[in-house]
């Protein structure tokens, strides 16, 4: 079985953050992060297919070969703060392949939003957060079926990669504060009981949102 396993039932889940408080003024936000190939966006899918249909937010669309993960000012400006106020969220996503900002994208200020991508459970961006899953599979197996997706041709775009986001998850982890943790493998979520989930000032002052308030 694989992360794009039809036979898991996420409604129980879907269920669960449909009842959580808002986190971003009338929206819950959910994360998905991961390492690159760990299943995020193919659960991604499955899960807003779950909520009926819920947006979602690739942060593919916000990254630049430049800027693996100098996206934060660009979250908020075009995504958090339109919806914090209820209002769509319109932004051009970044081409990979034309290595510009081109393509319309409309985020809707639904009940519940994903934000799918590596770092999407960054410190900066928790505090307005409703709930962090990641997707549990090693880095190693998870770069592999990258590479396997890619093909050759990315390899080297793969290296650069690896180690950007190696840097990362050293400097501001996601795991620990994760909510619950999905097999990467077969995307089965499990709810953890307990986190280290912290709304810190040093969160509060990258990402401009006040922490009162924040669940």
């Amino acid at each position: 079985m694989s992360a794009r396993n039809p036979s898991v039932d996420l409604a129980p889940l879907a269920g669960r953050l449909r009842a959580l408080p808002p986190s971003l003024g009338p929206v819950r936000l959910v994360a998905v992060d991961g390492h690159a190939g760990s299943g995020k966006t193919t659960f991604a899918t499955r899960l807003a297919a779950a909520l009926g249909g819920a947006p979602v937010v690739h942060l593919d669309d916000l990254a630049t070969h430049e800027e693996y993960f100098a996206w934060t000012g660009r979250l908020r400006t075009l995504v958090l703060d339109p919806l914090e106020r209820g209002e769509p969220a319109t932004f051009e996503a970044y081409d990979w392949v034309a290595r510009s900002f081109q393509g319309a994208r409309e985020i809707t200020p639904a009940p519940v939003v994903l934000l799918e991508g590596v770092g999407a459970g960054r410190r900066a961006v928790r505090p307005v957060l409703a709930a962090l899953a990641w997707m549990e599979l090693p880095a190693a197996e998870a770069r592999e079926r990258g590479l396997r997706r890619d093909g050759p041709q990315l390899s080297a775009f793969w290296e650069r990669w690896t180690a950007a986001e190696a840097a990362h998850f050293a400097a501001d982890p996601s795991r620990p504060f994760a909510d619950l943790l999905v097999d990467g493998r077969t995307g089965t979520p499990i709810v953890r009981p307990h986190t280290k989930r912290s709304l810190d000032r040093d969160a509060e002052e990258e990402l401009g949102f006040p922490l009162s308030g924040s669940s």
